[in-house]
């Protein structure tokens, strides 16, 4: 059983096969603020069309396994398509709702997203930050 008063909270982002990973909010309990970012390269054209950032909240354990405490998905195809017509597009900060493994809703997450795109010399290939505060 986990104790929400004394968790060390941080998030992994995942985005197809790149993870980046927060900063552990010691000491900041169930309303943690991180105000990070994370810049992810982002293929437009990919086979599956999968276009989703899944964000796993996690509580640091210092002598046993980091406990999982929910997730959520952020799904990008519209966000990367306005990004790649439009050269930039933007997610304003929201909450996205965090589900536990049993799907029951675990809290919130707000997150704030821009998808800018760049074009290298030798071939197309577009690049998408993320910014993730506020658990």
């Amino acid at each position: 059983m986990i104790d929400a008063g004394k968790i060390d909270p941080y998030v992994l982002l995942q985005y197809r096969n790149q993870e980046r990973k927060t900063s552990i909010a010691k000491g900041q309990g169930t309303s943690p603020s991180w105000n990070e970012k994370f810049e992810f390269r982002v293929d437009y054209l990919v086979a599956n069309g999968q276009y989703k950032l899944v964000l796993k909240i996690m509580d640091h354990d210092t002598f046993t396994a980091d406990d999982y405490l929910g997730q959520t998905t952020i799904y990008m195809k519209e966000l990367i398509e306005l990004g790649v017509e439009k050269g930039k597009a933007e997610l304003h900060p929201q909450k996205y709702r965090v589900v536990s493994t049993n799907k029951t809703y675990h809290g919130e997450i707000q997150v704030g997203i821009t998808f800018t795109s760049k074009e290298e010399t030798d071939e197309e290939e577009e690049y998408g930050g993320w910014k993730e505060s506020n658990h």
